[in-house]
């Protein structure tokens, strides 16, 4: 038995948020490593270091509306009232006490009780927010150096750009590394956690994992109601392909860039 944790639309956001970065990944450090021959290798498919710039301004611009629009669909759920304290993504209190329960947990202690998001999960989410207004911010004024230098002390560009790649690389070392080991190299969804791609979970694993979400299902009788069949075969193949062809590449990026570092004229 499978059940539905995201709709169609959350499946959407997330797929062009995660298309979006990769392609800022890739020219990003395309553009940050030319001097090697790494760099010029990862720069080429998309015509080498100028067009590089392009690519990164207009795929920086979709991110932006995109993040506009989601920001509009939140406030539209919100506003509507459809959504179950629970359902949200909101920081709470509990979200402390499960992550310490959790690392008890890791040393053999008594394992926590998730409900529909975990602490981890969250956080993701919230990182997000943070990272597009750094980014957003610092990439427009990028993106228009003459314009901000009428506004702003030529400096400010300098510490615009540096502020820009910190941020950038933080991003990518956190979903690279960290969320792609935490989505799915762990046990519970290796070698890949479908949920976001197909838009459902089994239900054994979540039994193990988020019991709280399946028990509170269980008593408002909404079990029944999450219940959905299975994805074709075609669509698992497709999910897998995408989903560990971006892992390959973020893990890639990042044992390349590290390869590489001393290479730079930082």
């Amino acid at each position: 038995m499978r059940l539905k944790r995201f709709t169609p639309v959350q499946k959407a956001f997330h797929a062009m948020l995660m298309l979006s970065f990769l392609v800022q990944a890739v020219t990003g450090t395309a553009r940050m490593y030319i001097e090697t021959n790494w760099g010029r290798t990862l720069a080429h498919p998309f015509g080498g270091y100028e067009q590089c710039l392009i690519v990164h301004k207009y795929v920086g611009l979709f991110m932006l509306f995109l993040f506009v629009c989601h920001l509009a669909y939140v406030l539209f759920v919100v506003m509507s009232k459809k959504v179950h304290s629970d359902d949200g993504l909101w920081l709470q209190k509990k979200d402390v006490r499960e992550f310490f329960t959790h690392l008890r947990w890791m040393f053999g202690g008594e394992a926590p009780r998730f409900e529909r998001w975990g602490y981890w999960e969250k956080f993701d989410y919230w990182a997000v927010f943070w990272g597009m207004i750094i980014l957003g911010v610092t990439g427009l004024m990028l993106y228009a150096p003459l314009e901000t230098s009428r506004h702003f002390k030529g400096w400010s560009l300098n510490v615009a750009l540096w502020v820009h790649r910190i941020e950038a690389c933080l991003a990518m070392l956190h979903i690279f590394v960290i969320h792609f080991a935490i989505a799915h190299l762990r046990r519970h969804n290796f070698p890949m956690d479908r949920a976001m791609f197909c838009g459902d979970t089994d239900l054994e694993s979540a039994s193990e994992e988020r019991p709280a979400w399946l028990a509170r299902l269980r008593t408002n009788n909404e079990l029944n109601e999450k219940a959905i069949d299975d994805v074709s075969s075609i669509q698992v193949v497709v999910t897998y392909a995408v989903g560990l062809g971006a892992v390959a590449l973020g893990i890639s990026l990042v044992i390349g860039g590290l390869m590489n570092a001393g290479l730079v004229n930082w």
